[in-house]
């Protein structure tokens, strides 16, 4: 199998049947465990965080075919547009999408303190109840879905892009480096949301087949995120290293901005903070052995 079609595989793995089995437990238990989705987000990120400094931002650094290192500035500058991007681009959804949720509010804390509010199917769920309330037309609904699907493509086309990236100018083993890893890490952070996605449509009475259909769906970007990564890193060793720190300052703004700040706001406890150590040193030897 050559590297291109591993990665839509490995990619269409991670993303899409990810979310979908998160969905399907979505619809048989109809409820998340909130402590086990903390626990999970701060696992996942720890790792995430460990592959990104230990992996790609040193393949970045030094990419394959290279015959110098690449310049800092470009490292630098990569992380931080890569960060910025997905902040401004969750900051204009933000904007739009919460304001009409009514417990978001100025109390609220200043970023999600829970999956559905991270993805935004809490504000599909309140256009959905109107809608089937007779009160809001269909194509109300159809723009909450569509801000849903670009929260869903903020996260998952940066993560697909990094697994796509490792493997451009990839020789060896296809099962060993940062982007078979990654594509573990994200399978694991998938499922929590696609339960994220198909608990609220279950209870507001779409189908089981829809829901689970439509956390599907969600895992797409992921792959158009791998296949992106991978054909610009092909370009050249600069372009390879350019989609390498994008990618990683995208996870690092989904990292600290999102992930762990949403795992200490749903499980208070010291828990998250040692799972992210453990994480973070699994990841280490995931790397380096």
């Amino acid at each position: 199998m050559s590297n291109f079609w591993f990665v839509v595989v490995i990619s269409t793995i991670s993303g899409v049947i990810g979310t979908g089995v998160g969905g399907f437990l979505g619809t048989i238990f109809k409820k998340d465990n909130s402590k086990i989705v903390s626990l999970l987000l701060s696992f996942a990120s720890g790792v995430m965080l460990a592959i990104v400094c230990f992996e790609l931002i040193p393949e970045a650094i030094t990419p394959d075919g290279a015959t110098s290192n690449t310049p800092l500035y470009i490292i630098i500058l990569g992380i931080v547009a890569g960060f910025v991007s997905v902040y401004l681009l969750n900051f204009i959804i933000d904007k739009h999408a919460n304001k009409e949720v009514q417990h978001i509010d100025e109390t609220h804390p200043q970023t999600a303190d829970s999956l559905d509010e991270l993805i935004h199917s809490d504000h599909y769920n309140v256009h959905l109840k109107r809608h089937q309330a007779g009160v809001a037309r269909k194509y109300e609904l159809f723009l909450a879905g569509i801000i849903m699907s670009c929260a869903l493509a903020l996260h998952n086309i940066p993560e697909g892009m990094v697994i796509g990236a490792s493997y451009a100018g990839h020789t060896g083993n296809l099962f060993v480096g940062g982007g078979f890893l990654i594509a573990i890490v994200l399978g694991l952070h998938n499922i929590p949301e696609g339960m994220a996605i198909s608990v609220p449509l279950v209870a507001s009475g779409t189908s089981k087949l829809k829901s689970i259909l439509l956390s599907v769906l969600a895992g797409v970007p992921t792959v158009l995120g791998a296949i992106l990564g991978y054909s610009l890193g092909l370009l050249s060793p600069l372009w390879l290293a350019l989609s390498l720190t994008f990618a990683s300052g995208a996870m690092l703004y989904a990292v600290f901005g999102e992930l762990l700040p949403e795992a200490i706001l749903i499980y208070k406890s010291k828990l998250p903070a040692l799972t992210i150590l453990v994480g973070f040193l699994l990841g280490i030897i995931l790397v380096f052995v």
